[in-house]
């Protein structure tokens, strides 16, 4: 792991980079970028690669400088197969134990929770825990051509992480996708909406991603965490319960500096200097 830091005006900026591992890390002028890094097995989740994802999630809410995180993958024509089912095999065969019960995390639960906001470059196909960590992404660029989708009963495994999708799709398209174990053009998804931007190319998506980061980086931290929490918490929550809880989340965002510092930099025509206090 390197690591430098310089600073700017407006803001201390850290860059952090792993360079090797089946998962890669860089933060970059407030932007952290993890990238799946196994295109040999189609960006496959290995035991180590799922573990170290785990850990990264904890590390980019800790991180005061990370603002936004791009989660990216190799190119290999796949963003994510899935788990990886010769180690699960062997897994079973040598320990006999089910790949999930040496997870740390299954089900992808703790990236649901993460407090800053995650796009999804999806540089390829992607299906199963592809799938699952497309959904828990916040937004989502996909690659023209690509196909997506829940392939679990294909090989016997299940697909409970899937439920969120009912508040980012119709009932009966997920119905679909969960009970044929289909894949679905990424032009399809787009259209039903769970898709945000499609892209000709690998480098497109990335740069697409990008640009939306950069966006979300210099608006203010604190109402970029209410408003991701708040619309999250919603869905479980419904409309009233959501309302009240997001009044309550929003109480910290109209108390802080910051909200008097966004007024400010406007009168005085001049970009904000965000504390996040």
């Amino acid at each position: 792991r390197e690591t430098t830091t310089r600073m700017t005006a407006e803001m201390s900026i850290t860059t952090s980079e792993y360079t090797t591992g089946d998962v890669l890390y860089q933060v970059t002028d407030g932007i952290a970028t993890i990238t799946l890094n196994r295109p040999a097995q189609r960006n496959a989740l290995s035991v180590a690669a799922a573990t170290r994802l785990h850990s990264l999630w904890g590390e980019v809410d800790a991180d005061p400088s990370v603002r936004v995180l791009v989660l990216d993958a190799a190119e290999c024509g796949t963003f994510c197969a899935g788990m990886d089912l010769k180690e699960a095999a062997e897994i079973r065969r040598t320990r006999g134990v089910d790949i999930l019960d040496v997870l740390p995390d299954p089900f992808y639960e703790r990236m649901r929770a993460v407090r800053k906001p995650i796009i999804a470059a999806m540089t390829g196909h992607f299906a199963a825990g592809g799938m699952v960590l497309s959904l828990n992404a916040d937004l989502r660029v996909g690659l023209a051509g690509t196909r997506g989708g829940i392939t679990e009963a294909k090989v016997g495994r299940g697909s409970p992480w899937g439920v969120p999708l009912l508040w980012m799709i119709p009932q009966p398209i997920l119905m679909e996708l969960t009970l044929t174990a289909e894949m679905m053009s990424i032009e399809r998804l787009h259209q039903l909406g769970f898709v945000n931007y499609v892209e000709p190319t690998v480098q497109a998506v990335r740069d697409r991603a990008l640009a939306l980061a950069g966006r979300i980086r210099d608006n203010a931290p604190l109402s970029v965490m209410a408003g991701k929490e708040s619309i999250l918490r919603a869905m479980t929550l419904g409309c009233d319960g959501g309302l009240a809880s997001a009044k309550q989340l929003y109480k910290r965002v109209y108390a802080s500096d910051d909200a008097q510092e966004g007024p400010r930099a406007f009168a005085e025509k001049r970009a904000p200097r965000w504390t996040g206090k």
